[in-house]
């Protein structure tokens, strides 16, 4: 056979491959033409055939390919490695020449993850695992470097020491870790945003964590840090924004320990700062916090009664007292107090033990969230408190206790504990701790804001449990009240610090309590639990009245409103149409720019356009009597029928006159005051429903978007306010309110009449790139897109969102989505009984959803996120895997271990698996109330 063999014919006999002249005889072979470069092999011992090529012999012979022969690279990956080559040298000459620029650094290290994508550049090629987990240690330790360079040039740069400890999360053993975390706290005692870093590094190491480590740390990082306020500490500086900070992580204390089921330390914590605060003795005013919180003690132990307790006093009335010799005991009165029912915590022992225990320990979360007291008046002692954990002693909150100079704090630490309690005080926690909050899902539930998309309450609480609450996932959350001494407790909280504000801040008090009251009111509607509805409607106007009795709350258009709005909910149109006539009729000739006679009148036309939902009529001539008599400088007047067409346009008119005036306030002259701002925000509402109900919605939908391009190009760092962030944000605030107003008037007009859904789903999207962590827009997006049979377009604007959006709410609502379709799906395929094919072309829902938990997961507030974790776990479990449910609950302690939450959850899921889960709750100090001890002995008996 010759060596330039290349092919047999189909007769098996061998042919040339050299080439012929073309020929038109038919061929019954195809030549194949040798490479021109490459010389043709020679027959040798190795390769006596000669059918072996140049490479392969050499192979053979254990010899490799001349440097030459081997470098044939792929053009596009070498032009792609010398491009990355050419940035890493620009990178490495700018290092150079400026040093001290952080930003640059940080560039270089983001930019090693875009370098180690390209295999060819350190010689790590794609593919197999052990490569890959190489690759990842080199990318770690290359960013290392960088980062180390960077802090020789930078020593006192805190930025790049945090991305060095956290980058080494990865690499170093948690002891060595914890203690570079202690060395940079040493250093930088001063520093807030360290502190909070700091923290959150503890409290999620699972294996060096407990509650009393975690609640020392708190009181370490506070006390710290009112030294360096104070000026106790000479060597730091107190930086700007250290007191907000401190505010901040108190606040986030108070939520780790209640969700670590200590809300006793909790409730004593707040009731503390109450006393520290607001009732402080002059004579010691000029201490430093340290000496202050030392002539706390004695009041705290005092056994005096704190904030929320009949009888308070507060702290200074007792110093008073104690310098005058002490107070004179008078003989309380005789009220009969309901014994605490101990017996009701086991209903049915026929249950399984896990049933029962979960029953129980829920029922005495409920119950015991105030701290125990020995009442005198039952002479009782320390001694006889059955459960000492439920005793807060002065060590447990001392280090805690922080000053708060400034009055807007002040203010927000009582919306705080109100909020805490359950209370609506329209605050969420702040930014840097909402997400470790929150822990329960009805963020996701609309409530009444189906029912009534123009007037529903929205009680603004944010996925957060209020104290005392260790519910399943799924239940209500603005539902329930809780027992009569927890009442009492709320009731004496409001009568101790309302005489402490006057003003706007008096006000919002006072307008919490009654919308507290009335969701109560709401729940009983909702669930039609007439006998219950009776006593709390009757409780509640009496509350509202001796509101209203009280000279300073007289005018306040706010408290009418509520109180209105009450009658109107208890189904006393014409008592509520009365109080709305009154609290008008009271306004005088005020103008259109009394943004809380805008407020009220508002409610008021939007109650009367809701009647449409159920009749049709004189609903409309109403509320556009009550918007046109808004902007006539008479008193409002009762109506008397069809308004006349002259007065529309008259109305019409001194709207656009009004809308004018108020967007060049907003806008021209700077930074608009807050008040303005507001009478924009309501103006605005009115013109809108005025123009929809008189001209029709696409007239309502212009001017929102005049409104919302005027104010989107003041809003710009190019617009009015460029040195006023706050004021930017307070521009962001109106549209937002305003936006919300758009997308209500739409889906009410849809639900009156046939609208296409485009307009809604349009406005919807566009407000949430501007507010991703806006609940009430999410939970409209996703209710009207699981109408839609296409989730393509849903799932390319989540992603879209997701990608650029910092808050957490994009990806819950996202996962939120998905499992709504899953359940739509699951619906269609399975009717009565029986499996029929989908109607609805879908695949892969289930990995989709565990795909975005995942993801979700990656950020650092979706990792300490307890509420997310309960749903992944929830989710895994509805799917049957009991195994993999298993491992994400146990990757949940790893991120989670504070949040009883989640044991519980898990208690309910794997039942045989109770003991070990409460063994750890009792080794890592979780607030256990029913030790199994005490169980076995209650089915006992």
């Amino acid at each position: 056979m010759k060596k330039n063999v290349g092919l047999m014919n189909i007769d098996g006999v061998a042919v040339s491959s050299q080439t012929a002249p073309p020929s038109s005889e038919p061929v019954s072979f195809i030549p194949v033409k040798d490479s021109d470069d490459v010389a043709p092999p020679v027959t040798a011992w190795l390769n006596p055939l000669g059918i072996y090529d140049q490479s392969t012999t050499q192979w053979l012979q254990g010899k490799g390919a001349s440097e030459q022969e081997s470098k044939q690279p792929d053009s596009q990956v070498d032009r792609e490695s010398a491009l990355l080559k050419a940035k890493v040298e620009e990178f490495n000459r700018r290092v150079r020449e400026h040093p001290r620029d952080v930003q640059l650094w940080m560039a270089f290290v983001a930019f090693q993850d875009e370098v180690m994508k390209s295999p060819g550049l350190y010689a790590i090629e794609e593919g197999e695992q052990e490569k890959r987990k190489r690759s990842l240690k080199l990318l770690l330790e290359k960013k290392l470097a960088i980062l180390e360079r960077a802090i020789e040039s930078n020593p006192s740069c805190v930025d790049l020491k945090l991305a060095k400890l956290q980058l080494c999360t990865e690499l170093w053993e948690p002891a060595t870790l914890l203690r570079e975390w202690q060395k940079l706290i040493f250093l930088h005692p001063n520093n807030t945003a360290l502190w909070h870093k700091y923290l959150l590094f503890c409290q999620s190491q699972f294996s060096t964590f407990s509650i009393s480590k975690i609640h020392s740390l708190y009181g370490k990082c506070l006390s710290t840090l009112s030294a360096v306020k104070d000026g106790s500490i000479l060597s730091h500086p107190e930086l700007p924004g250290t007191e907000e900070a401190m505010f901040a992580l108190f606040l986030q204390q108070c939520h780790f320990l209640r969700q670590a089921g200590h809300s006793e330390k909790a409730v004593s914590l707040f009731q503390a700062m109450v006393d520290f605060t607001f009732f402080k003795p002059d004579s010691v005013k000029g201490l430093p916090t340290k000496g202050q919180v030392e002539f706390f003690e004695p009041f705290w132990d005092s056994g005096e009664p704190r904030a929320g307790e009949k009888g308070a006093r507060g702290w200074r009335a007792w110093m008073h007292q104690q310098e005058r010799g002490g107070w004179v005991v008078i003989s309380p009165d005789d009220e009969e107090e309901e014994p605490e029912d101990d017996d009701q915590e086991i209903r049915d022992k026929t249950l399984p033990r896990w049933q029962i225990w979960l029953a129980a320990e829920r029922s005495r979360d409920q119950r015991h969230w105030r701290p125990w007291r020995p009442d005198k008046t039952k002479k009782q002692t320390e001694e006889d408190c059955e459960d000492p954990e439920r005793q807060v002693l002065f060590d447990d909150i001392g280090q805690s206790l922080i000053r708060l100079s400034s009055q807007d704090l002040q203010f927000r630490l009582i919306a705080a504990f109100l909020q805490f309690l359950g209370v609506p005080c329209g605050v969420s926690p702040p930014a840097s701790c909402l997400y470790l909050a929150m822990d329960e899902n009805s963020i996701f539930d609309n409530g009444l804001c189906d029912e009534k998309p123009l007037t529903f309450l929205n009680l603004s609480f944010s996925g957060v449990s209020c104290v005392g609450r260790m519910d399943q996932l799924g239940c209500r959350r603005w539902t329930r009240a809780h027992g009569r001494e927890g009442e009492d407790f709320i009731r004496n909280v409001f009568h101790l610090v309302l005489p402490l504000f006057s003003g706007k801040e008096r006000s919002q008090l006072c307008l919490s309590w009654l919308q507290y009251e009335i969701a109560k009111v709401i729940w009983c509607l909702h669930t039609k639990n007439k006998k219950r509805l009776k006593s709390q409607g009757k409780n509640c106007k009496k509350l509202a009245k001796n509101l209203l009795k009280e000279p300073e709350n007289r005018n306040d258009f706010c408290l009418w409103k509520q109180y209105a709005h009450l009658e109107w909910l208890l189904g006393n149109m014409e008592d509520a149409r009365k109080v709305f006539d009154t609290a008008l009729s009271m306004a005088g000739s005020r103008e259109l720019k009394d943004h809380e006679l805008c407020e009220l009148s508002l409610l008021y036309a939007e109650l009367e356009v809701e009647l449409l939902l159920d009749s049709r009529g004189a609903a409309t001539a109403r509320a556009v009597h009550i918007l046109t008599r808004l902007t006539e400088n008479g008193p409002c007047g009762p109506y008397a029928g069809q308004v006349l067409a002259v007065h529309i346009l008259k109305a019409r008119k001194a709207y656009e006159h009004a809308l004018q005036d108020c967007l060049g306030e907003g806008c021209v002259s700077g930074p608009a005051p807050t008040n303005s701002l507001n009478c924009l925000t309501s103006l605005v509402k009115c013109f809108m429903l005025f123009q929809y109900l008189t001209v029709g919605i696409d007239a309502a939908v212009r001017i929102y978007e005049q409104v919302f391009a005027k104010l989107k190009g003041s809003g710009s760092p190019e617009g009015c306010g460029q040195d006023d962030s706050a004021g930017t944000q307070r521009l962001s605030s109106v549209l937002e309110a305003v936006t919300l107003m758009h997308t209500s008037l739409l889906r009410f007009h849809m639900k009156v009449s046939v609208y296409p859904l485009a307009p809604l789903r349009e406005a919807l999207s566009e407000a949430l790139k501007l507010y991703p962590g806006n609940q009430v827009l999410w939970r409209s997006y996703v209710q009207i897109q699981n109408k839609s049979h296409s989730a393509s377009k849903t799932r390319r604007f989540f992603d879209a969102v997701t990608r650029s959006a910092k808050p957490l709410e994009p990806w819950l609502f996202a996962i939120e989505a998905e499992k709504m379709r899953k359940r739509l799906v699951e619906t269609v395929q399975r009717v009565d009984g029986r499996e029929v094919h989908a109607t609805i072309p879908e695949t892969g829902l289930t990995h989709r959803i565990k795909a975005l938990f995942e993801n979700a997961m990656r950020s650092d507030s979706g990792s300490q996120c307890p509420l997310l974790w309960r749903m992944y776990l929830n989710f895994l479990v509805s799917l049957g895997n009991k195994e993999r449910s298993k491992g994400v609950f146990y990757k949940a302690l790893q991120n989670c271990p504070w949040a009883k939450v989640l044991y519980m959850d898990a208690v309910e899921y794997f039942p045989d698996e109770m003991q070990e889960i409460l063994d750890l709750m009792t080794e890592k100090e979780l607030r256990v109330r029913l030790p199994v001890e005490e169980l076995e002995l209650l089915l006992e008996d």
